[in-house]
Order: structure tokens, then sequence, then C-alpha cells
């Protein structure tokens, strides 16, 4: 059995979800830009706070401490990403929770992708936090491309439980 499919909601409608993502990631970035400075955080809750850092790293700040080549490597990356996952999009459209899966993904990689341009790292706001632990700053664009990784296994999980 196949996976279900949604006709109508091509290739089109994907690029535009991921576009409205990254558009949205960044205007956030943004504003969080003009209201803090780095560093600067906001007790919103005894969970969650609002703070500017800049990232020049991956997730968790992995390769941080780099010269600077990191930059070029992490926008390499992500237009790569973002090139193969435009051509699994335009082969598996119409396979809905699939290509949700690898749309945020998409919009999220963009959006920070553009912060690397721009800026030379990332800019991350959102800080969960419990009892003196912190979880690392993280975006929009890295929630999105976190909910793409659930979704994709989700995905995969249910293919196989359908194939059995």
């Amino acid at each position: 059995m196949g996976r279900r499919t949604s006709p109508g909601f091509g290739l089109g409608s994907w690029l535009m979800l991921a576009l409205v993502l990254a558009i949205i990631d960044q205007i956030t970035k943004y504003s969080v830009t003009q209201w803090f400075r780095n560093g600067e955080s906001l007790y919103v809750t005894d969970f969650f706070n609002l703070v500017r850092v800049h990232n020049s790293g991956a997730a968790f700040s992995f390769l941080a401490g780099g010269s600077g080549w990191q930059r070029w490597f992490f926008i390499g990356i992500g237009v790569m990403a973002s090139i193969f996952i435009v051509w699994m999009l335009r082969a598996h459209a119409t396979q809905r929770l699939f290509c949700l899966a690898i749309t945020l993904i998409l919009g999220g990689a963009i959006g920070n992708v553009v912060d690397r341009i721009w800026h030379g790292h990332v800019v991350d706001f959102i800080q969960l936090h419990w009892r003196g632990w912190y979880f690392p700053s993280f975006n929009v664009a890295d929630a999105a491309i976190t909910m793409g990784a659930v979704l994709l296994i989700v995905d995969e999980l249910r293919r196989v439980s359908r194939s059995r």
C-alpha cells in the first residue's frame, strides 16, 4: 500500500509553504535583533525566555569555535540539501506527510542559510529552561527542521507498518 496522496497539492504548494516558513523565521529573527542586544534575555515564564544569541556553528553550536570556514561549509550544506529536497518534493509531491516533513526542513534550512549569508551566524532566540537546566537556544527554523525530522520518522514508521 502506498503513502496517502492529496490531489492538487503539488510542488508549487510545498515550495510556497517553505518560503512562508523562511519568511516567518526571518521576521522573528529581525524582530529579536531590533529588540535585544547579543546575549540579552527576557524572562517570560518559569520555563521560557527570549534571548538573543549568535550561533556560528550548527546544532548545539557544533563547530562554532572554527575560524570562519564553517560559515561557508554550512551555507554549502544548506544549499545542497535544499536542492536535494526540491528534487524530492518534485518526485513525491503528492505524498502529504513525507512532503510536509521535508518542506519544514527546507523552510528551516533556507531561513538559517539566509542568516549565515547576511550575518555570518544564525540568530537564536528561544530558550527553554527548567530548575536551572537550560536547553540550547534555537529559532523558528531550528524548530521547523526538528519537526520535519520527527515527521520523517513518523512517515517511515507508518509506511513500514502498512507494508506488513
